[in-house]
């Protein structure tokens, strides 16, 4: 028996989460920040999981499954520090795929469980383990989707598709939205895809534009940026979650950096404390770090400027962890390379 041609009409439509991604609100923050500095804040968290990353996850999967490299029933593997895993577990179920995720114990209770609630399977590896380490949250990846036979690795952190879709996407978007009128971008960075992408995009169009990137302590980034040297001393574990590195990844364009601020965890934490209690905007610790990134930015300045800056997640995700006063005492980091 044919079904009713609106039905067939309506199982050809996308569904939510393919229908959500992007087009995030760009808001003007009114309190934080001194007269004739314009800092202006793109709401990532309005994305179906809540992040940034949905974006460049479902442009990766498109480009798997027009490749045949995702055929149904496989088992999307990924490496994650939460968002990128909450992309991953979103879509797989949507589109009726597996999911293994690998990610540090560092990462919060709340993220876990949402990877947990989409059905994915979770693999937690200790914060501390050094990057060639088996035992390393990448390298676990690694082995599980080299092992499983037709799995698919998202490999954010390498996959040039990471940053594609943010020159292709977020960069039009922040252009769109401020009708070209921005004098610099900050954003902190992991894979470097959000800052790399949105980078390029918008010197291409004006390359006046300035490109600030707030690295955690622990991180090599900031090293790395100065000296153009790897220099694993400076890596060590930090709170701050989804952010800053212990090697260098692929998708990291340094060619459109043009500085880099290097932020404790505190100061993270409490920018994104203060984002919420004088913006009402409740972001994550990597919101935190580029907001502190705005201020430096400021306090620099001696005329007037537009800052774009990102908010990647929600703070919902991290209320038992930086939100909560007694998680804070013993998060302040103090370390320097």
């Amino acid at each position: 028996m044919e079904r009713p041609q609106q039905i067939n009409d309506a199982l050809a439509q996308p569904t939510y989460v393919d229908s959500s991604f992007g087009n995030t609100p760009l808001v003007t923050l009114r309190r934080l920040f001194p007269p004739g500095i314009v800092v202006q804040a793109k709401l990532e968290y309005f994305n179906p999981s809540g992040s940034v990353k949905d974006r460049i996850v479902a442009y990766i999967i498109d480009d798997a499954e027009n490749r045949g490299a995702l055929r149904p029933g496989s088992t999307i593997v990924e490496h994650t520090s939460g968002n990128t895993g909450a992309a991953v577990a979103m879509i797989a179920a949507a589109r009726g795929y597996h999911a293994i995720l690998t990610m540090p114990d560092k990462v919060s209770p709340e993220k876990q469980a949402a990877l947990r609630a989409y059905g994915a399977e979770v693999v937690v590896c200790p914060t501390d383990a050094p990057p060639d380490s088996p035992k390393h949250y990448v390298e676990r990846a690694r082995y599980i989707a080299a092992e499983r036979e037709g799995s698919f690795l998202v490999g954010q952190y390498d996959n040039l598709k990471n940053r594609e879709a943010h020159y292709h996407t977020t960069g039009p978007e922040i252009w769109r939205q401020t009708q070209g009128h921005i004098d610099y971008l900050v954003a902190s960075a992991s894979t470097g895809g959000t800052i790399s992408g949105v980078g390029r995009y918008l010197k291409e169009r004006n390359p006046e534009i300035k490109v600030v990137m707030p690295d955690p302590l622990g991180s090599i980034y900031e090293h790395y940026f100065r000296t153009g040297i790897v220099n694993s001393n400076c890596a060590y574990p930090y709170q701050v979650e989804g952010i800053g590195e212990d090697h260098i990844a692929g998708c990291m364009d340094f060619a459109v950096i043009d500085d880099v601020l290097t932020f404790s965890d505190e100061q993270a934490f409490l920018a994104a404390r203060r984002l919420a209690r004088y913006e009402g905007i409740l972001g994550g610790g990597s919101a935190g770090a580029n907001i502190w990134g705005c201020l430096e930015v400021a306090r620099r300045l001696k005329s007037s400027a537009r800052i774009v800056t990102i908010i990647p997640d929600s703070g919902l995700k991290y209320l038992t962890k930086f939100y909560d006063d007694t998680w804070m005492h013993n998060a302040v980091n103090t370390r320097t390379c």
